[in-house]
């Protein structure tokens, strides 16, 4: 299963703000040059995150984005969620109203899907593994396996 430039475009930009989460907001500029990251990109990956309610924009010459809530408040299951739409690890699965997915092949030949246990469980690991994990966790990360400045 893979997830698009955009899904990592956005973790990237979230790993960042996380990184800022004390400070004032930070330009979208600022961490598209830490990041090396393409910026008018940046600009449409951010604006779900803002829908999500994942981050806040503020307007003027100091403004920029923050983070709404504490990284460690963050999982990383509604940053993906915000940027992929639902997690299916095959293209037949289908978002239904309840927020559940189900296999489009569902009643092919008037029995379930042959590989729908499979997937299920592929989903569920997926999303238990993003459940499970926070933002703060991955500033951490970064933070500790950053190359070390040459004195």
């Amino acid at each position: 299963m893979n997830f698009s430039a955009k899904t990592e475009y956005g973790v990237r930009l979230m790993v960042e703000l996380g990184r800022l989460y004390d400070g004032p907001p930070t330009s979208l500029k600022a961490i598209s040059d830490a990041e090396g990251l393409p910026l008018s990109y940046l600009e449409h990956v951010v604006a779900d995150l803002k829908r999500a309610g994942l981050v806040e924009a503020t307007r003027g010459a100091r403004g920029g984005y923050r983070l709404r809530r504490a990284p460690a408040k963050i999982a990383m299951d509604e940053v993906v969620t915000a940027l992929e739409g639902t997690i299916a690890p095959m293209e037949c699965f289908v978002t239904l109203p309840t927020n559940r997915v189900s296999c489009s092949h569902e009643g092919d030949r008037g029995h379930a899907c042959a590989t729908k246990l499979l997937w299920t469980r592929v989903q569920g690991g997926v999303v238990r593994a993003l459940k499970a994990t926070t933002l703060a966790e991955l500033v951490e990360f970064s933070d500790s396996h950053a190359p070390v400045a040459a004195a």
